[in-house]
This record gives structure tokens, C-alpha cells and sequence, in this order.
């Protein structure tokens, strides 16, 4: 059953406030459009917003550690210093991301020379926890760094997996790392079921988790198992981090798709530019109470884009979100976009 305008109105003008306190502005500069951005020994840095109840400040986009691992070692390092020179502090990876190799080039082309200055983030994909362990031990040592700023229980699949992870104490795992100071901050992550996410809040006191990255974007927004509806108000009294990924469906957005060469599919109804532009997609999840935006991208043309994106973000109106919302409500079948979704 299709919500009504009004109703998706009053949801998201439950955020708005939200969304507004979480940006950190200065020099006149504060949602983006006009007014000059702040420096730092990097250069230039995007506008920060707050990473929830952790005290930490993160740039509004960041950049996605898995294209990193299967482009070329030259794109992959020219990447990287894009992000860098565009204003991009926040890199997230993870330890399953080819083999390791995504963590790697983190380590070579960020470590030791940015650590300072940036915020990293990667995840463990494991079920139990010696391989928590494990996965740790190895991130640290390919990331060249002694402390990862945030470390996730990755790809949360269903309740039940959140059940099995728990029985076999991956959470006592991630807490003793954040105890011992390996890592500062713990989260957890998933696009396949709005309802794991909200598993593992019911079984987790309100302050264990500091973040929580989830699928953000505008068809999520009207569909029946939405990760926003179902969990961004939760997340918002936990005071949690959130950081959004999927803003464009894994490229679903588009009417056709390459990944590594070998993935190649076409939609016959492509939200863009069928529907709305990417800038639009983008400025809708920025208008939610997300901390970070993060993109995927295997080359530094794609990463300039976003950038330039985010340095003219205005805030969207609860109106204008609400009508973007309305422009993708007549795809014929909204599994097919968000396709990674089990539910």
C-alpha cells in the first residue's frame, strides 16, 4: 500500500530538525551554494557534520574503499589523492573487499602521511569470534596504522544472522577492540533487511553501537521494506551516526551497469534520468540526518563529480523531498533497483 503524500510528509518533517543540527557551519558556509571552505594541513575540506553522540566531525561525503580494490593500482592511488585533493576526510573499506587489497592501498597511499587528518572506517564480515579476531589483527597490519577510528559488524543479512553472530560472541569481540583502544568508535552495517538492523538495536544497550550505515536514497524513501521508515528515527534517538550507502542502488539507478568488466544488466524504467538526476539523489540523502554520504568510485572523474555535488548542496525542503520521492513512485517494480534487498 502506497503512503500518502501527507504522510510522507509528516515523516520527514520528523527529521528536518535533525538533519539541520547535524551540520557544522562556518565562514558563512553552511549547507553548501556560496561561501569558502575551511582548511586544513590537507587543503581544502568539505563542510563537516556531526558523527552523532562520538563528538567527532566528518566530511559530508566520503569515499567507498571496495571499487578501490578491483580498479588498477594507478586509478585506485589517483582516486585516492582526488578524494583528498576535493576535501573528502572520511574513507570507509573493509576487510573482505578484494582479498584485503582495498584495506592495502589504503594503507600504502593514505598511511602514515594523512593519518592525522582523516577519519577511517572499515568492517568485519564474520560470524564468530575468533574470525573477529583475526580480521582485526589483519586490518590493522594492511592498514599500517596502529588505531581504525571505526570498526562495523559488516553486512547484516537477516534477524537470524544477527542472532548467530550474537550467540557466537562477535559483539563481546568488537567491544573488547574498542576497550583495548584498537579501535575508537564500533558500528554496524547491511542492505538486505531493514529488520536485522532493528535486531540487533532490540538485543544492544542504547550505547553500544556509535554508527549504523545503511542504504539512504529516494526509492528506499516510498518502498514497503524501507531501511529510512524503519530505522532513522530509532537511530536518531540513539544519537548513532548514520552513514548512508546506496544512494544510487548500486548503480541500479541507471539504465545499465559495468562493474569489473563481467556485470552488465539494463533497466527498462532507470530512475535516472527517467526519473530524477543524480544530483537530486544525492541532495535527498544529504537532506536526511545522515553524517557522511558514501560513494563508490574506481576512477577520479567519478569522485570530482560528487564533490562538486556536495560543495553546491542546499538543503531540500520537506516539499521537495516529498516530491522526489513522488517522481519514482511509478516504477513498475522497485525490487528490480534495489535489488539487493531480501525482503
Amino acid at each position: 500500500m502506497r503512503k500518502k503524500p501527507s504522510d510522507r510528509r509528516n515523516f520527514l518533517k520528523t527529521l528536518a530538525g535533525l538533519t539541520a543540527g547535524m551540520m557544522i557551519p562556518y565562514r558563512g558556509f553552511s549547507t553548501g551554494g556560496s561561501g569558502s571552505l575551511a582548511t586544513d594541513p590537507i587543503g581544502q575540506r568539505l563542510p563537516l557534520r556531526k558523527l552523532g553522540n562520538t563528538g567527532e566531525k566528518v566530511t559530508m561525503l566520503g569515499l567507498g574503499g571496495y571499487h578501490i580494490g578491483w580498479t588498477t593500482e594507478k586509478e585506485a592511488q589517483a582516486t585516492i589523492e582526488a578524494a583528498l585533493e576535493g576535501g573528502i576526510r572520511f574513507f570507509d573499506n573493509a576487510e573482505s573487499y578484494s582479498d584485503g587489497l582495498s584495506e592495502e592501498r589504503y594503507g600504502k597511499y593514505l598511511i602514515p602521511k594523512y593519518r592525522d587528518d582523516i577519519f577511517l572506517m572499515t568492517k568485519t564480515y564474520s560470524t564468530d569470534a575468533r574470525t573477529t579476531r583475526q580480521h582485526l589483527e589483519g586490518s590493522l597490519k594492511r592498514f599500517n596504522t596502529d588505531v581504525i577510528d571505526l570498526w562495523q559488524v559488516h553486512s547484516l543479512q537477516t534477524p537470524e544472522d544477527v542472532d548467530k553472530r550474537i550467540e557466537n560472541e562477535v559483539l563481546e569481540v568488537i567491544a573488547e577492540a574498542k576497550k583495548s583502544g584498537k579501535v575508537r568508535y564500533v558500528g554496524f552495517t547491511g542492505h538486505n533487511n531493514p529488520y536485522a538492523h532493528a535486531r540487533i538495536l532490540d538485543k544492544t544497550g542504547s550505547s553500544f553501537f556509535d554508527t549504523c550505515q545503511l542504504p539512504v536514497n529516494v526509492v528506499d524513501a516510498g518502498a514497503e521494506h524501507s531501511f529510512i521508515r524503519t530505522l532513522m528515527q530509532r537511530l536518531m534517538d540513539r544519537n548513532m551516526g548514520v552513514l548512508a550507502m546506496k544512494t544510487l542502488a548500486d548503480g541500479r539507478f541507471f539504465n545499465k551497469k559495468v562493474q569489473r568488466g563481467d556485470a552488465i544488466w539494463d533497466t527498462n524504467n532507470p530512475v535516472v534520468p527517467g526519473h530524477i538526476n543524480i544530483e537530486e539523489a544525492l541532495s535527498f540523502a544529504w537532506s536526511l540526518p545522515v553524517s557522511v554520504l558514501i560513494t563508490g568510485a574506481e576512477n577520479p572523474q567519478l569522485i570530482r563529480e560528487k564533490v562538486a555535488m556536495a560543495k553546491r548542496f542546499e538543503q531540500l525542503t520537506d516539499e521537495q523531498r516529498t516530491a522526489l520521492i513522488e517522481k519514482v513512485d511509478d516504477l513498475n517494480n522497485k525490487k528490480d533497483v534495489e535489488y539487493y534487498k531480501n525482503v
